[in-house]
C-alpha cells in the first residue's frame, strides 16, 4: 500500500492507485479528468472491482480499505505487477489468470482498461463493478452530498452527477444497471496527513460477461467524451500508439544508458498541454501540483532539453514569458490554467538561465532574439524594484520578501524565514547579469550597464555571505527590527547554487569550502538536507499533520532536486577528476532502487533527512527527476553541448 503508480494523459489529468489497486489517497482513482474548459482536475472514476463467480466460489479481485478492516482481499490473488510500459496486474484466482492492464489516452480525458483471461475451467462469470465520483480532486465526498443518475446504452452507461459532470463508460460487456453504494471507504495516507480520510462512491451497475474454456479479451473505458463507438480493436490500436509514442521519447533522447532510459520515461507525465490555455507547460508534481514558475524553469533541462523535446521548451518559455509583469515569472496557476500568481523572487531569475540552456543546446538565434525583451524586462525591474518589495539595494544585492523557494508558511508565521538579501538569491542574479551581458553580446545589444552590476555585484557578495567561523556562506543577511544587520549562520543548501551556477563569484578555494561543508552536514543519499542535523530547528522526518509536516519541509527534510546542483559543483571543485565522475555517478545510481520504491518509477518530492530517509511529500516530482538525470547526463556521462 506503500508503493503508488501513476500515468498521465497528457492534459495534467491522470490515472493512479497503489501497485495492490487499493486506494490510500483522494487523488487516487482510474480517471482524474482535467475537463475542457474547466480549471481544476475532476475524479471520476474510482476504481473497477472484478468479480469471478464459479460453481464452488466467489473470488474478488478488488481491495478496498475501511475503518478496522480490508474487504474485499483481492491482493491475495495478486501474483505479478509491472509498469512498462503500462500498469499491469496479473491474478490467479481458482484456474483462471486475468491480467489487466490500464493505459490513458494522449491529449484526451480517456482511461482504458484491457483485461486478457486465460481460463482452465468450463464455465466461470465474470462481473466488473464501477464505482465512481464527481468531485475535485483535493476533496472527499458522501452520498448525501452527490448523487448521479444513469442511462443504459448498447455501449454502456452515460453517467451524470448532481454537480454537472457527465461521463461515459463503455465495454463490449454487457452492461446491468445496479445503483449501489459503497459506504465510509477509508484512506490510509490521508488519514496520516490529518486530513478527512473517508468517503464514499457510487456504483451504477455491473459489466458481465461468461467465461468458459480458453482465451478472452475485454475492455472497460471511462471518458468525459463520447466514447460510444469504441471497439476492442480500436482500443489496441490506441494501447499500441501510446506505447510507440512512449518509445520514440526514448529514441529521440539518443541515449543508451539504461538508468537515464529509465529517468527519460519518467519525465514525460510532467509535460502537459493545459486545457485552458492550449499551451505546453509543466506540472510540478502528482498528484496535488499545478504549473509552477519555478519548478518549470528548474525543470527545464531534465525535462526537455536533454530528451532534445526542444519545440516543447521554446513554447513553455514563451507562454511563461508572455506572462511577465514588472519583471515577474509566474510563481503558479493556482487552478491549471487560472490567473497567475506572481510571488516568487526567484522564478524570474531561473527563467533567464533556463533560456541560457535552451540556447545552449538549440543555438536558437531567432527564438532568442524575440525573447530578449523579456530578459530586459526581469534585470530592470530588480534593478529598480519590482512588486513585493522585490529590488537591488544600494549595494547592489537583491533583497526579497519571504518569496524564496523555501517558503512554508502557517498562517501568518514564516516557518524558515528568509526576508532580506539570500544566498542563492545574488548567486542567481549575478549568474542573471553575466548571462545577459553573454547572451546580449551575441545579438549586438548594448550590455555594459549588466557588466556594470555585475561587478557591483562582486564587490558585495563575500564580504555579506562569507563566514569565517563556519568557513562557508551564510544563509540570510537581514535588518532586525532596531536596524541592526544579522547574518543567519544555518547550515543550509541554498549556498551551492554560488558553487554550481554557470557563473560564480567566489575563490575556488572558497568553493572547494562550501562543497565541504555541505557533503559534511547535509548530504544523503537521496538528497540535500534542507538544514544541518546540529541546528536546534532540525526536524530529520516529515510526516503527520500539516503542522507537522511543514515545520520539516525546509528544517531537515531531504530534497533530491538540490542533488543536481551539487553533483555539478562536486565535479568542479575536484576538478572534473574520475574519482569524482565515479563518486557522483554511484550517488545518482542510488536512486535506481528508489524508482522501485514509493511512485514506481518516479522520484519523490522528498527524503526524510534522517535514516532510513525514507520517501513523502508528492510520489512524482518534475524538479527531482529533471535534475537527477541532467546530472547524471551532463556531469557523469559528459553528454552536454
Amino acid at each position: 500500500m506503500k508503493k503508488e503508480w501513476i500515468i498521465g494523459n497528457g492534459l495534467g489529468g491522470f490515472a493512479s492507485s497503489t501497485v495492490i489497486n487499493a486506494r490510500t489517497r483522494t487523488y487516487h482513482g482510474l480517471l482524474v479528468a482535467a475537463p475542457e474548459n474547466y480549471p481544476g482536475r475532476y475524479l471520476m472514476l474510482s476504481s473497477l472491482d472484478e468479480e469471478i463467480s464459479t460453481n464452488e466460489e466467489t473470488y474478488k479481485l478488488a481491495t478496498h480499505k475501511y475503518p478496522g478492516t480490508v474487504s474485499p482481499e483481492g491482493f491475495n490473488y495478486l501474483s505479478e505487477f509491472f509498469q512498462n510500459p503500462f500498469p499491469t496486474w496479473v491474478y490467479n484466482p481458482g484456474g483462471i489468470t486475468v491480467k489487466k492492464t490500464v493505459f490513458m489516452v494522449r491529449n484526451s480525458n480517456t482511461t482504458c482498461v484491457l483485461y486478457d483471461i486465460k481460463s482452465r475451467r468450463e464455465e466461470a462469470l465474470l462481473r466488473i463493478f464501477p464505482l465512481v465520483s464527481s468531485r475535485d480532486f483535493n476533496i472527499t465526498t458522501r452520498a448525501g452530498y452527490l448523487s448521479f443518475t444513469q442511462e443504459a446504452t448498447p455501449a454502456g452507461v452515460e453517467m451524470a452527477s448532481s454537480n454537472g459532470f457527465t461521463f461515459s463508460l463503455s465495454s463490449d460487456l454487457q452492461y446491468h444497471p445496479n445503483p449501489t453504494w459503497y459506504y465510509n471507504l477509508e484512506y490510509d495516507a490521508e488519514k496520516e496527513r490529518g486530513l478527512n480520510s473517508e468517503e464514499d462512491n457510487f456504483s451504477p451497475g455491473y459489466f458481465e460477461s461468461k467465461i468458459e474454456l480458453g482465451d478472452f479479451r475485454f475492455f472497460v473505458a471511462v471518458s468525459t467524451g463520447d466514447i460510444s463507438s469504441l471497439t476492442l480493436k480500436q482500443v489496441d490500436k490506441l494501447l499500441t500508439r501510446e506505447a510507440n509514442r512512449q518509445n520514440l521519447l526514448v529514441l529521440d533522447s539518443k541515449l543508451i544508458d539504461p538508468f537515464a532510459l529509465k529517468l527519460i520515461r519518467a519525465t514525460d507525465t510532467f509535460v502537459v498541454r493545459s486545457h485552458i490555455s492550449d499551451e505546453d507547460t509543466v506540472i510540478a508534481g502528482y498528484h496535488w501540483y499545478s504549473d509552477w514558475g519555478r519548478d518549470t524553469m528548474i525543470s527545464l533541462t531534465g525535462l526537455l532539453l536533454v530528451p532534445y523535446r526542444f519545440e516543447e521548451a521554446r513554447t513553455i518559455l514563451n507562454y511563461f514569458a508572455r506572462y511577465c509583469r514588472r519583471g515577474l515569472i509566474p510563481n503558479t496557476f493556482p487552478a491549471f490554467g487560472g490567473e497567475p500568481i506572481y510571488n516568487t523572487v526567484d522564478a524570474s531569475l531561473w527563467f533567464i538561465h533556463a533560456l541560457s540552456r535552451y540556447f545552449a543546446y538549440t543555438n536558437d538565434f531567432l527564438f532568442l532574439s524575440d525573447i530578449w525583451d523579456t530578459v530586459v524586462n526581469i534585470i530592470d525591474h530588480y534593478f529598480t524594484g519590482t512588486d513585493f518589495g522585490i529590488g537591488m539595494d544600494s549595494d547592489y544585492l537583491i533583497q526579497q520578501p519571504q518569496l524564496t523557494w523555501m517558503d512554508a508558511k502557517i498562517g501568518e508565521w514564516a516557518v524558515t524565514p528568509r526576508e532580506g538579501k539570500a544566498c542563492e538569491i545574488n548567486a542567481l542574479w549575478y549568474n542573471a547579469l553575466k548571462t545577459a551581458s553573454y547572451l546580449g553580446t551575441l545579438l549586438g545589444e548594448e550590455v555594459s550597464p549588466y557588466e556594470n552590476l555585475a561587478t557591483g555585484v562582486v564587490s558585495s557578495f563575500e564580504k555579506t555571505f562569507w563566514n569565517p567561523e563556519t568557513n562557508c556562506l551564510f544563509d540570510l543577511v537581514y535588518k532586525d527590527e532596531t536596524g541592526n544587520e544579522v547574518k543567519d549562520p544555518a547550515i543550509r543548501p541554498n549556498q551551492i547554487f554560488a558553487v554550481s551556477l554557470p557563473y560564480t563569484i567566489l575563490p575556488p578555494e572558497k568553493e572547494k569550502a562550501i562543497v565541504d561543508r555541505v557533503e559534511k552536514d547535509l548530504l544523503t543519499p537521496f538528497g540535500l538536507r534542507t538544514l544541518s542535523r546540529d541546528h536546534s530547528l532540525y526536524k530529520g522526518q516529515y510526516h503527520g499533520d500539516a503542522l507537522t509536516r511543514d515545520t520539516a519541509y525546509h528544517n531537515g527534510t531531504a530534497w533530491p532536486w538540490l542533488l543536481g546542483a551539487y553533483v555539478k559543483a562536486y565535479r568542479k571543485v575536484n576538478n572534473y577528476s574520475e574519482d569524482s565522475l565515479e563518486n557522483m555517478r554511484n550517488l545518482l545510481k542510488g536512486f535506481d532502487m528508489q524508482l522501485e520504491t514509493a511512485g514506481i518509477g518516479s522520484i519523490s518530492e522528498v527524503f526524510d533527512g534522517d535514516h532510513p530517509h525514507s520517501p513523502g511529500g508528492c510520489i512524482a516530482q518534475a524538479w527531482s527527476v529533471a535534475e537527477i538525470l541532467r546530472a547524471y547526463v551532463e556531469d557523469v556521462l559528459e553528454i552536454k553541448p
